[in-house]
């Protein structure tokens, strides 16, 4: 098979799906970015939205020549459109996703209602379509079966490094110097494990809103826990988003070696400054300095969460499921081999 006729092949598929292929460097692009940052940011779906709704009402006016195709797309768009995209939303709503993620649920509901056709000497792409025919509903479908494997990976990487523990299929241990510089969240409060403990990048925002660093509440925590030992409102720091990369350390380095509110004496400084720990670490203080707030987290989180922090040296965290990859290899699977779900029923029911 040599790549001239590879090509030859390819240019006879629909030109609409043939357009459509540029979206898959655009996920590729999101899934590195969610990996790198956890970030990714609305305007790279916006140039999707504009191709998606121009194939979009180019292939409706083409399926009016023929009154079984009209029916076909309408459901197909129904589908897509009608149910697809509304579960991103809600699955975002639920917590199951971020919001990026239904975006591009949302996105992939408008650029693929329907399965493309991509011709390749012998072999029309995707090999195995469901009845249905809605390739957003098959590219969820290999999301969620892809996103699957992830606890068993993270089950494989604990019992090879030796951290057994409830925690193991939804995190690993870190130590915790090395917690302000990871995406996720704690999996530990003082009375244990759970599933909704201290956000990590709603730590590095209030790290940056204190001017200190994780080495800096852990060498006093008894100062710093007591919100006496808030800096001045004017002398306060921009805590940004939380991201790694948008704002100052916050490993090391932080502090300039005076402490706010504390009285300099050349050796060190007070432990107890004046004022009351109603409001211990802060935390409220904190969160009520925000125009939004720090991704949903309590001060009661905040408060559980630096308190592990500055009692243990190593901490299980679950790193959440950076779920752009699992789009993106749902859809790259959705493209080639087709339907993974339908593939597996079919074993099963089929003789």
């Amino acid at each position: 098979m040599t790549l001239p006729a590879v090509l030859d092949s390819l240019l006879a598929s629909p030109p609409t799906d043939l357009l459509r292929l540029l979206a898959v460097p655009v996920f590729a692009l999101a899934a590195y970015r969610d990996v790198r940052t956890r970030r990714v940011r609305n305007e790279l779906w916006l140039p999707l939205v504009a191709l998606g709704t121009v194939l979009f009402v180019a292939d409706a006016l083409a399926a009016l020549s023929d009154p079984f195709r009209t029916r076909q797309f309408l459901v197909h768009a129904a589908v897509s459109l009608g149910v697809v995209a509304p579960l991103g939303y809600l699955f975002w709503r639920l917590g199951g996703f971020g919001g990026a993620d239904a975006k591009a649920i949302m996105t992939l509901a408008l650029v693929f209602p329907e399965f493309p056709l991509y011709y390749l000497p012998g072999v029309v792409l995707p090999v195995v379509r469901p009845p249905l025919g809605v390739l957003s509903m098959t590219v969820l479908s290999n999301t969620v079966l892809v996103g699957l494997a992830f606890p068993f990976m993270l089950v494989v990487r604990n019992l090879l490094t030796g951290n057994i523990g409830l925690p193991m299929v939804i995190g690993w241990r870190v130590p915790v110097p090395d917690v302000a510089t990871e995406y996720g969240s704690l999996l530990e409060t003082p009375d244990g494990f759970t599933r909704s403990g201290l956000d990590l990048d709603a730590l590095r925002m209030y790290l940056r809103w204190r001017g200190l660093t994780l080495s800096d509440i852990r060498d006093d925590p008894t100062y710093y826990r007591d919100p006496g030992s808030l800096p001045p409102e004017g002398e306060r720091g921009d805590p940004t988003d939380g991201a790694l990369a948008d704002g100052p350390a916050v490993t090391d380095g932080g502090s300039d070696g005076v402490r706010n509110g504390g009285s300099e004496d050349g050796c060190g400084y007070e432990s107890s400054p004046p004022g009351t720990v109603d409001d211990a670490w802060g935390a409220a203080a904190f969160l009520a300095s925000l125009d939004g707030d720090a991704y949903g987290t309590t001060p009661d989180e905040i408060r559980a969460g630096l308190d592990v922090l500055v009692s243990e040296d190593v901490v299980w965290i679950t790193p959440g499921i950076p779920f752009m990859i699992p789009i993106f290899v749902g859809l790259v699977l959705a493209l080639t081999y087709g339907d993974l779900l339908f593939a597996v029923l079919r074993l099963i029911v089929v003789p």
